[in-house]
Parts: structure tokens; C-alpha cells; sequence
């Protein structure tokens, strides 16, 4: 049986990986009590039981449990942004590319994508592999999140909002308007840009599930990516992916009267990527659970993935 610690598990991201994890008779949870939890000398106690540490906490804190365990041998996976563009750690994205899956199963030390990224990166990656995008030219992103996509000061403001307010809810707000958003040096670095994408992200006043959004002008598009092409690209790349599902350019049948739900693959592990457009225009659009796929549900499909049993096990998607 192996055994877990979740290290900051009180979190929204930890309370959730707990909730995937526990129950399944491969794993023991290890569990810190709320006095103890900066306490180093109890910390290290678990860390030296664990077989996996998984990290839940904010940034600094995280680095600091790292340095804590260096001397351990644990392996880790780090859900925090600390350590995705890291050198000695490996980016926890399995359907990245080919070689990924193998280089998470092999490694110590496994970064945690982020939910925007997670969609970003598995719509437009495989176009710059292929040759289908100009990598010099300007890519933007435009995204929308629920609310828990914030961490917990975001989720307590909506959900006191809805308690005080009731009737007169948050339209949705861009954040991250200096352009330095957390998320942009994984998406440059795993993307295969020239340049940093430009991105627009917005949160929404529901809690959970995000369209991550991607338009491709004839511009930024190579000659012969079409919109066929690209559908077909992405389905030929993702075809023995049991998470992502590319559905046909223009596909209807997903939309209510002409709209896209950003929930629809919430409480699952899922990804829908969508083609749309016509002659002229591309868009490429990724809708994930941002609290499922593009954080809890990725850290136990890389704690499967690292431990060598089925990396779809204790998680709800089409197959499970």
C-alpha cells in the first residue's frame, strides 16, 4: 500500500485530491494535524513516511516543504505555480506530447499544470509541433473561469457575494491586466511560441468549470491549416486519449441555442476540444473542470501515472 501525504490538505485543491483519493485500498492518506501543519519537525515526520507528497499550498510554502524534503528521496507533485517552469522538475501534462506520460512516471518531481494551461496548451501545442502556426506570431488567449479557480479569498468574496447579494450576482470581470498573470510562463514555455501568448482571462459568477479560448487568424496560420486540418490534427493527436474529445469543426449538436456551457465537464476529469470558424477564421476552444482537470483530478492522474496503476483510477470521466 502506498502511502500519501497531502500537504496542505485543507485547501480547496487538497480537500478535493482528498476526496478522490480516499476510500481506495492502494493508498493509506497521511494526515497532519491542524496545530502541527508549520510545524517542520512534524511536516518532515510524514514527508519521511510518504512514498508521494503532494503540495497544495501557496507558492512560497511550497518551495519551502521542497527544501524541507531534499534530503528524503520522497517524490512530489507540486499543484502550486512554483515549480512549473523549474529545471529538475517535470511538467505534469501526460497528453502534452509524445515521451510526457513516460517522463511523469520516471520522475521525482512533477509540476502541476494550471487550469487556464491545461486547456491552452493541449489546443494549440500540437498545431506549433505540426507546423500549422506561425510560432513568431501573436497568440491570444481569452478564458473564463468559475470562481474557484481563484484560490480561497476569491471562492470567500463569491460566496459571501451570493449570501449579501443574492439577486444582484458579479457579472464577469477581467483580472490580470498587467499582463503578468501567473499562468503565462508555462504557456510560453510548453507552448512553442516565439513570444509570450497575450492573455485575457475573466472569472464568472459560478464555481467551477472554464472555456479556455484560442482564435487563429489566416495570419497566424500556416498555409493548409484549414479548419478540417486542424480538426483533424487534434483528433489523429488525442485519438487514444481516454480524457480529451475533439469534437468535429462547428459541431452544434454541443451548444444550447448557439452557446457553449463552460460546466459541462464538471466533477469529471474530461477536456472538450472544439473547432469553429469558417475561411477566413479559426477558433479553437478547450472546456474543462478547472477544479478536476486542471488541478485535483490532473495531480491523481500523475499520482497514478508515477505509481504505475491505471492513471484513470479513483477519477470520473467518459471511461470510468
Amino acid at each position: 500500500m502506498y502511502k500519501i501525504f497531502i500537504d496542505g490538505q485543507a485547501g480547496t485543491t487538497g480537500l478535493l485530491i482528498h476526496q478522490y483519493l480516499e476510500g481506495r485500498q492502494d493508498l493509506e492518506i497521511l494526515s497532519i494535524a491542524d496545530a502541527d501543519r508549520k510545524n517542520d519537525e512534524a511536516k518532515l515526520a510524514l514527508v519521511r513516511e510518504a512514498d508521494v507528497v503532494i503540495l497544495c499550498l501557496p507558492d512560497d510554502a511550497a518551495r519551502q516543504t521542497v527544501k524541507l524534503a531534499s534530503n528524503t528521496g520522497v517524490r512530489i507533485i507540486d499543484a502550486s505555480t512554483a515549480h512549473r517552469v523549474a529545471d529538475g522538475w517535470v511538467y505534469g501534462m501526460p497528453e502534452l506530447a509524445p515521451g510526457q506520460r513516460e517522463a511523469i512516471a520516471d520522475a521525482r518531481f512533477v509540476a502541476n499544470p494550471g487550469c487556464y494551461p491545461t486547456g491552452f496548451l493541449l489546443a494549440l501545442a500540437p498545431l506549433v509541433r505540426a507546423g500549422k502556426l506561425d510560432i513568431a506570431s501573436d497568440v491570444v488567449i481569452s478564458a473564463v473561469s468559475g470562481y474557484t479557480g481563484g484560490g480561497r479569498q476569491m471562492v470567500e468574496d463569491y460566496e459571501a457575494r451570493e449570501k449579501s447579494h443574492p439577486h444582484d450576482l458579479w457579472p464577469p470581470r477581467a483580472y490580470g491586466l498587467t499582463m503578468h498573470h501567473k499562468h503565462v510562463p508555462e504557456m510560453h514555455k510548453y507552448s512553442g511560441l516565439a513570444h509570450a501568448p497575450m492573455f485575457l482571462p475573466q472569472v464568472a459568477h459560478y464555481r467551477q468549470g472554464m472555456l479556455v479560448s484560442v482564435p487563429l487568424s489566416n495570419r497566424a496560420r500556416m498555409p493548409g491549416a484549414s479548419l478540417d486540418a486542424i480538426y483533424e490534427l487534434l483528433a489523429e493527436t488525442y485519438a487514444n486519449e481516454a480524457c480529451v474529445t475533439v469534437h468535429a469543426p462547428n459541431d452544434e449538436s454541443c451548444l444550447d441555442g448557439g452557446k457553449l456551457d463552460p460546466q459541462a465537464n464538471n466533477g469529471t476529469n474530461n477536456l472538450d476540444l472544439f473547432v469553429f470558424g469558417n475561411e477566413e477564421q479559426a477558433l479553437v476552444i478547450a472546456r474543462l473542470d478547472n477544479l478536476g482537470k486542471g488541478a485535483a483530478g490532473a495531480a491523481v492522474q500523475n499520482l497514478n501515472i508515477m505509481l504505475g496503476i491505471d492513471e484513470l483510477t479513483g477519477l470520473k470521466g467518459r471511461t470510468a
